[in-house]
């Protein structure tokens, strides 16, 4: 009996791990296939705005496509229209914002650098999270903040050609990533609505592209009309769009079988594998031992910041679990006095 049950277990960790494998290489991929379509003279298409506005427009009917069409997967029910309009709306927005200014500083920007940048992600979902009342400031988070912050700034410091039009963008391209977590954050606690990827992926698509239409008409239209870009190549594009569905895929096959915290530890693995394969790939991509160093103090800041999560949401989970327990001997002695 212990032969099958041994031969199962296996079987489900060599899936989890392949799931990894394939996140990790995917996420990867699409920065690096989002790098080459901005800033390589053979595609010669540098409009991250119109790129990230294909995103998601391929993401919106791809996700009609499987869930109402032919229905392989399922988008979970709980959705008002007051949810939609206070919460999905501020996430679309800002996930919008992230996915353009950060394809924005890859024009400006080594691929590695901007990986060492987004270290800084942690720092500033605390610092939001606490105007929000979602965290409470304490020694220990102000030590680990710290730490990640200092990570940052020498790496920074350690950059040879730094262009700080290139960090503006990458650093707003953070600032609306962190709305955006606290968004989904006060959509789950607050609202007590949980999506999984698929189903955000459903929601927050067609309004992410929305909002990303309106800019695109006056920023990038009159430019690409101007040099005649409508010349594209189909192809290359649907590619890069397969990719980037492909990887909110993932996502979801990695959360469906281990869990968030597994996401965010695969995400340091990742972004350890982009800043080094990065150095080979692409020419503009120098790094030096400082640039090293800081990235990894900034990444023991972030291990530590995982970590004080994981804590925390294991204490959450044992105290509802505990307030469960009681309320049902109250309830069925209630019933019995009835």
């Amino acid at each position: 009996m212990a032969d099958p049950v041994k031969k199962n277990m296996l079987k489900e960790e060599i899936i989890t791990y392949a799931y990894l494998i394939l996140y990790i290489a995917l996420s990867s991929g699409q920065i690096f296939f989002n790098k080459w379509v901005l800033s390589s003279k053979e595609i010669n298409f540098p409009y991250p705005l119109g790129l990230t506005l294909l995103h998601m427009v391929f993401s919106s009917v791809l996700c009609f496509l499987l869930t109402k069409v032919f229905k392989i997967l399922k988008v979970e029910e709980g959705m008002t229209l007051e949810i939609y309009m206070t919460s999905v709306i501020p996430i679309g927005a800002m996930f919008a914002m992230t996915l353009w200014l950060g394809n924005t500083a890859y024009l400006y920007i080594s691929v590695a650098f901007a990986q060492m940048l987004k270290a800084i992600m942690p720092v500033a979902v605390f610092i939001l999270g606490v105007a929000a009342g979602l965290e409470v400031m304490s020694c220990r988070m102000l030590l680990i903040m710290s730490v990640i912050s200092f990570g940052v700034l020498v790496a920074s410091y350690g950059e040879i050609n730094i262009s700080w039009i290139g960090v503006v963008y990458q650093m707003g391209g953070v600032v609306g990533e962190s709305l955006r977590l606290i968004f989904m954050e006060i959509l789950v606690k607050r609202k007590g609505l949980k999506l999984n990827p698929i189903s955000i992926m459903y929601y927050v698509s067609p309004c992410s592209a929305l909002c990303l239409f309106i800019p695109w008409i006056f920023l990038e239209k009159p430019k690409m009309d101007a040099h005649g870009m409508w010349n594209l190549h189909p192809v290359v594009l649907t590619l890069n769009s397969l990719c980037t569905f492909a990887l909110n895929l993932s996502v979801f096959l990695v959360i469906s079988h281990t869990s968030a915290l597994t996401i965010r530890v695969a995400g340091v693995v990742k972004d350890w594998v982009v800043v080094l394969v990065s150095a080979v790939l692409f020419a503009d991509t120098k790094l030096t031992v400082i640039n090293l160093f800081g990235y990894g103090i900034a990444i023991a800041g972030v291990a530590a910041y995982n970590n004080h999560k994981l804590k925390r949401e294991a204490i959450r989970n044992i105290s509802d679990d505990s307030q469960a327990a009681l309320t049902i001997p109250t309830a069925t002695s209630s019933n019995l006095n009835r």
